[in-house]
């Protein structure tokens, strides 16, 4: 028997995990990232787990054979840094991350201490390529 997935969509309210959980700084940015996420997903932002803020869904099947949901591009607050999770995959996109601002990427997702730190038509450009991809890869 295969593992569940440990990120599944919840019920939970998006406004409320941000007011109660996010320091005023970070709920600044949390509502920020909200507003941006929301226009370019063209998705409701749904809670994912108890600290994923999710912009739509795919489904995938992995090469070991366990299949699960994801949102299509996500956020969450951890401590003093915003992390966007999102693929950036492709040359064009990498490329990109150095006119970005100040943060680091990790395989699927981008860490910044504040969103005021990025260059956010950059960061637009990437959110969309992201959903693109995702796109074509799981439909």
């Amino acid at each position: 028997m295969m593992p569940e997935n440990r990120t599944q969509f919840t019920d939970g309210s998006v406004e409320h995990t941000i007011a109660s959980r996010a320091s005023e700084n970070r709920f600044a940015d949390c509502q920020a990232m909200t507003a941006l996420l929301g226009p370019i997903t063209g998705e409701p932002p749904l809670m994912w787990g108890p600290s994923i803020v999710g912009f739509g869904r795919y489904r995938t099947t992995y090469a070991s054979g366990h299949s699960g949901e994801a949102p299509r591009v996500g956020f969450a607050f951890r401590g003093r840094e915003l992390v966007v999770y999102f693929d950036v995959d492709d040359d064009a996109q990498k490329a990109s991350l150095s006119r970005l601002g100040k943060q680091r990427m990790g395989k699927a997702c981008l860490v910044v201490k504040q969103l005021a730190g990025l260059d956010i038509a950059v960061f637009e450009q990437l959110v969309r390529g992201s959903c693109e991809a995702v796109r074509r890869r799981y439909g």
